[in-house]
């Protein structure tokens, strides 16, 4: 008896052990004990909410292989991006990833607001994309996706007006307005002059990017050309007050011979206005005097203050490799940005009878010979307003002369742009 006692009492003993050595070493709270840590990164895409079938598959396939990240996608309003990524940028809680458009983007890597990349990250990406996103040397973006616009033009117009040629730049275009006017009663284009940056895209394709340039002979000639066009009215009134909505209204309607505008439009006038989809065909984008073309970007950016950058910066070379944007082109005509989609057959092969499957290789051929995009150091916005007003100026004023009014946009643009 005495000896059960003994043997009782040691096991209490060792019992009492046990749990206290489980209490100090073992897991807490009911987790697992080799359950990994989740980092969580947070994603702002701007406008894609009615890609739900594209997105969500696509991040529960890049959790399925990085079980250690958790993506939280997060749709802002295109309208909303600059307002809502510079508030959360100041804030010391910022998304990880966020969908904007290069030149707000560059704005905040010059504020040194941004966790700059390593290039070397992006040598699968095209050359003179990643050349646009770079400030001071340095990356600050993971292109995102691309556009580039086409000429669409009217081939009955153009047979009723007895032209045979295409025009390659917007002086040959130009000098058709005439001949077209004339022989058919309809424009040859509506240039939307005041609509955003289209004016400053212009200019830049004659090298006119800067203040000094803008008063040079090359520039008074662009300008006085437009308000010869305007006064003989060769060129819709609207010109200079309306967006391209209108004038792609005004080209479905059968009243232009031509119009600059994205592949993704070409399924807006085959759906509205059928008859002239017909008589559609597409042409390269027109240049100036340099002979490249521009194009639309959109990026994706780190802010500086982002908690978990490496996990986000993995997302991002995910979303953007071959296979995700061949996706996604095929889903929204848009271009990638990425080297190895682009040699996709979608993009390098396209059948004569089908103008929108031509207009896709052509938009993707131009990204081989892209105009260097303009980078003010202050005012942007202002600066591209201010231009939209002088030509507003010139083409209405009857007082001024052309160089007149640029020598004064030029001294305005260098005050804008030093302050």
């Amino acid at each position: 008896m005495k000896n059960l006692k003994i043997i009782i009492a040691i096991v209490c003993v060792c019992l009492i052990c046990v749990s206290a050595v489980y209490e100090i070493f073992g897991p807490k709270n009911g987790t697992q004990k080799n359950s990994p840590k989740q980092t969580e990164v947070t994603f702002w895409s701007l406008q894609m909410g009615t890609f739900n079938s594209y997105m969500e598959p696509l991040i529960a396939e890049f959790e399925k292989e990085n079980p250690e990240i958790k993506i939280k996608w997060i749709d802002v309003p295109y309208s909303e991006g600059e307002k809502r990524t510079l508030a959360s940028i100041l804030s010391n809680t910022p998304p990880d990833l966020v969908n904007l458009t290069p030149d707000f983007s560059s704005v905040l890597a010059q504020k040194q607001a941004l966790e700059f990349i390593d290039c070397k990250k992006l040598s699968n990406y095209n050359k003179q994309i990643i050349e646009t996103l770079k400030y001071d040397g340095k990356c600050y973006a993971v292109p995102f996706y691309a556009t580039s616009s086409l000429t669409f033009y009217n081939k009955e117009i153009l047979k009723q007006a007895g032209i045979k040629n295409l025009p390659k730049t917007f002086d040959e275009m130009n000098a058709m307005a005439v001949q077209i006017k004339d022989k058919t009663g309809k424009f040859v284009t509506m240039p939307t002059l005041t609509e955003n940056d289209t004016l400053l895209k212009i200019l830049n394709k004659y090298d006119i990017n800067s203040s000094e340039k803008i008063t040079s002979d090359k520039s008074v000639k662009i300008f006085d050309e437009y308000k010869y066009l305007y006064a003989k009215d060769l060129i819709p009134k609207e010109s200079i007050t309306q967006n391209h909505q209108e004038a792609l209204e005004k080209y479905m309607s059968g009243q232009l011979a031509f119009i600059q505008s994205g592949a993704n439009f070409l399924n807006i006038v085959k759906e509205n206005a059928p008859q002239v989809f017909k008589h559609t065909d597409v042409s390269n984008q027109l240049t100036g005097s340099n002979g490249k073309y521009d194009v639309s970007i959109m990026n994706l950016i780190i802010p500086a203050r982002a908690k978990n950058k490496e996990a986000a910066l993995k997302f991002a070379l995910f979303l953007t490799n071959k296979q995700n944007q061949v996706e996604l082109a095929k889903l929204t005509t848009i271009l990638p940005a990425n080297n190895e989609s682009l040699k996709d057959s979608y993009f390098t092969v396209y059948d004569d009878t089908d103008v929108i499957s031509k207009a896709r290789y052509i938009s993707a051929e131009q990204l081989n010979n892209l105009q260097k995009q303009i980078k003010f150091k202050n005012n942007h916005k202002e600066i591209i307003t201010l231009l939209n007003t002088t030509v507003q100026k010139i083409i209405l004023s009857e007082k001024n002369s052309t160089k007149q009014e640029l020598e004064s946009t030029a001294k305005n643009w260098k005050r804008l742009e030093n302050n």
